[in-house]
């Protein structure tokens, strides 16, 4: 990691906030089937159309008290939470990748995780129209950057194919569905980005994580080992910390041999 100067970290948090903004209408109207630019933002209660002051991110929501102009709904907290955690990304990728060709594909990676962790939370679904074409910007992206093609391919399989395999072993031994295919093109995806050695790394960190706030819901809950998690959450968990410190993750574990 590396500190950032006063004018690539304000172009950082910036961007950051406005693309963060973006990413809201993302996680609201893709898993609908809506444009993703007609008609413009509006309010889902009373339908105002909101203008250029009402979105400003994180300001506006701040100024409304989490409220429409209009007829006062509340609005949902995730708006100004997204637009924040979207900008502490775009901050930490800078410093982890600083102004290079890497930085580029690293934070278009980040954004689509961002929004299939929000959309997996809400709706359990991991949409096509990001994952699939996310497998072909990450594999095009590694024929000219890290982790190199061969490394991106054997990532998407294996990513994919580990999935697909624990499901299907699951579904054989329970009569369940275990795993959505959802979770499987979700990793093969990672693959393409990060490349297979930060697949192992995603399927590590994401099962820990996993596992113990699973842990925490079940006794909260006192429910059962059924009680459904959206697993692609978790992966998208995973995959951030793979992007930002897998490197690291996997040097240190190979220090010991």
């Amino acid at each position: 990691m590396t500190s950032l100067e006063p004018v690539p970290l304000t172009s950082l948090v910036l961007l950051g906030l406005a693309v963060g903004s973006f990413l809201n209408v993302c996680i609201h109207r893709i898993p609908r089937g809506q444009s993703l630019v007609y008609p413009g933002s509006r309010c889902p209660g009373c339908g105002y159309e909101l203008r250029w002051f009402d979105n400003i991110p994180v300001v506006s929501y701040v100024s409304l008290l989490g409220r429409c102009r209009k007829c006062r709904a509340r609005i949902s907290v995730r708006y100004p939470l997204v637009e924040l955690a979207t900008m502490a990304l775009f901050v930490v990728h800078g410093m982890a990748f600083g102004w290079t060709a890497l930085l580029v594909p690293r934070l278009l990676f980040a954004c689509m995780l961002v929004v299939l962790f929000a959309i997996d939370l809400e709706h359990q679904l991991l949409p096509n129209v990001i994952t699939l074409p996310g497998i072909a910007i990450g594999l095009i992206a590694s024929t000219v950057l890290p982790p190199g093609l061969l490394d991106a391919l054997i990532g998407v399989v294996l990513g994919g194919g580990v999935l697909w395999l624990i499901g299907e072993a699951y579904y054989r031994y329970s009569g369940h569905e275990g795993m959505g295919g959802g979770d499987v093109k979700m990793l093969a995806m990672i693959g393409a980005f990060l490349g297979w050695k930060l697949v192992l790394v995603t399927l590590v960190l994401s099962s820990f994580a996993g596992s113990i706030i699973g842990l925490g819901v079940i006794l909260v809950k006192r429910g059962g080992m059924k009680y459904a998690l959206p697993y692609g959450t978790f992966l998208a968990l995973g995959a951030l910390a793979a992007s930002i410190v897998g490197d690291r993750i996997v040097n240190w574990y190979v220090s010991f041999y």
